[in-house]
């Protein structure tokens, strides 16, 4: 008689998620390690690796491209977080560099926000962005407002070349295979600003 062996094997596959956002304060040492994380959220594990989360943004982005309503409502809710954040620097911040910043980081976006709002409605039929900020960019806020002197520069700093990445993540993917034409140009036209104040925020 043949004996019959059954093998069960457990597999439980790994999905890398690409939320939104991840915390720009407080990395996560698991995600750099070979074992599988469970149970985490997925805004967690992102964590503090700037480069990391910008491939992993990059990555969904170019496997999915966004619709134009997912488009503009990442982009409205961006602006809304980067005019936020830019009015507590202008407050907060120690350095007139970083005071500077803030001011041109509410005035560019509230542009930007304008021109998106102008695209959106060329759209057939008319897109309305939804301007409801992330968990993550509602917790930065949150960062923000609580921390004071350079504590504050640093948490600015650290935000906003993540936000800017993320930033340059989408509107590239968006110029390059957006689904409305209206946004499309849109998409090219904001990649010059956003790539402007990366850089700066990045030399500070």
């Amino acid at each position: 008689m043949m004996k019959k062996h059954l093998l069960i094997l457990g597999a439980a596959p790994i999905f890398a998620l690409a939320a939104c956002g991840g915390t720009s304060n407080g990395g996560t040492d698991a995600m750099n390690s070979g074992d599988t994380v469970t149970n985490v959220p997925a805004d967690e594990t992102m964590g503090n690796n700037m480069g990391g989360m910008n491939g992993m943004d990059g990555n969904a982005m170019a496997a999915a491209p966004m619709t134009g309503q997912d488009f503009a409502n990442t982009v409205a809710a961006s602006d809304a977080y980067e005019i936020a954040a830019g009015k507590l620097a202008q407050q907060k911040a120690t350095t007139d560099a970083l005071k500077g910043f803030g001011k041109q980081m509410v005035d560019d976006h509230t542009t930007s926000t304008d021109k998106l709002k102008t695209a959106a409605g060329k759209a057939g039929p008319a897109i309305t962005p939804a301007p409801a900020m992330t968990d993550e960019q509602q917790a930065n806020l949150k960062t923000l407002q609580s921390a004071t002197g350079t504590a504050f520069d640093t948490a600015y700093k650290s935000q906003q070349v993540v936000a800017h990445e993320k930033a340059l993540a989408a509107v590239r993917g968006y110029a390059g295979s957006g689904d409305v034409p209206s946004l499309r140009a849109f998409a090219q036209e904001a990649e010059g600003m956003i790539s402007k104040h990366y850089d700066t925020i990045r030399g500070m």
